[in-house]
């Protein structure tokens, strides 16, 4: 900072202002502060000034390694979220959340002196895993069935929610025969999805029929339409745990002959961008991601700056009706 005063004139201070945008400096002094800037190549040492205000505006993150649709999307959103309030992300993914692997990525995030760090959970184990983790820091954990604990802040979509208004929009259209294409049982998720799809048909009188198992794979819905169509009794409807599944459900009935929505009508869950685009176009559960990990990263820079845990917040889904469900024939 004193060879860039120097070049440009003017006092370390002024720099310093420059730096920190500060609204003080005149136009032209700025613009010969930035311009010796630019000649002498000068770039911030984040590890000084960190030390001097104690803080590196780095947020770690904790996610699965994964490229499904919501994992992969939330990382996305809250790189975003942090970086447009002028703050960057660590990110360390995981194949498997168990106890070694979580304190080996929070060692190495305290290592970065992180502020605070937000978890994706995707599954039990990653929410136990940090549970039992000594963090150390301020920490947002995004996953559907957390409650607050050892501090935590909780950020989800309700899930259940999202499921029963997929099973009530069919109870709404006369469908009284709604199987589940469930996504795997480990995952919270796909737990609250089957949870939400059961209450919605118990408290409506109707029979919880044997759930459908798939994988969130196309392939897995593909199959699992194969085997309805091969057993021949086939539901008047079906909501399946994501869109892939939905798609790949879709695409062996049609195969079949079955038609869709005129002989079976189909819910997915997600709204990923070939929902609209699919023949015929998939209603579906749509999660706001992008407002999911704003919520996650503005609740957690009030933490670093000081606020107590808050009330887990639970977001509502919203259904998207398209052209896959219809009323029964």
């Amino acid at each position: 900072m004193h060879d860039v005063a120097r070049v440009a004139g003017v006092s370390h201070q002024t720099v310093s202002r420059v730096l920190n945008d500060h609204p003080s400096v005149r136009p032209e002094t700025r613009e010969r502060v930035q311009s010796a800037i630019s000649q002498l190549g000068y770039r911030r040492n984040p590890f000084a000034r960190a030390l001097v205000t104690r803080r590196t505006h780095t947020i770690g993150v904790l996610a699965p390694a994964s490229n499904l649709f919501g994992p992969s999307s939330l990382v996305i959103a809250v790189e975003q979220a942090a970086r447009s309030r002028g703050w960057y992300v660590s990110l360390a993914s995981l194949s498997d959340f168990d106890p070694g692997s979580v304190a080996a990525a929070i060692d190495h995030f305290l290592g970065q002196q992180v502020d605070g760090l937000v978890v994706v959970a995707p599954v039990p184990s990653a929410v136990e895993a940090c549970s039992d983790a000594a963090l150390g820091v301020p920490t947002v954990m995004v996953a559907t069935d957390a409650t607050p604990a050892d501090g935590f802040d909780v950020v989800a979509i309700d899930q259940e929610q999202g499921a029963r208004a997929a099973v009530r929009h069919l109870l709404d259209l006369g469908h009284d025969s709604i199987a589940h294409l469930a996504g795997p049982i480990d995952w919270l998720d796909a737990a609250a999805r089957l949870r939400g799809w059961r209450l919605e048909l118990s408290e409506s009188g109707l029979a919880v029929p044997d759930v459908l198992a798939g994988d969130w794979s196309a392939a897995s819905g593909y199959r699992v339409g194969q085997e309805l169509v091969a057993g021949g009794d086939l539901p008047t409807a079906v909501f399946a745990a994501n869109d892939l599944m939905a798609i790949g459900l879709i695409r062996a009935l049609t195969e079949a002959g079955v038609s869709v929505p005129d002989q079976v009508s189909v819910v997915g869950f997600d709204d990923i961008d070939a929902a609209g685009f699919t023949l015929p176009p998939l209603t579906t559960v749509r999660q706001d991601l992008v407002t999911l990990g704003r919520l996650g990263v503005d609740r957690l820079l009030a933490r670093i700056d000081g606020a107590d845990p808050a009330d887990p917040v639970r977001q509502p889904p919203e259904l998207v009706i398209r052209a896959s469900t219809a009323p029964p024939r």
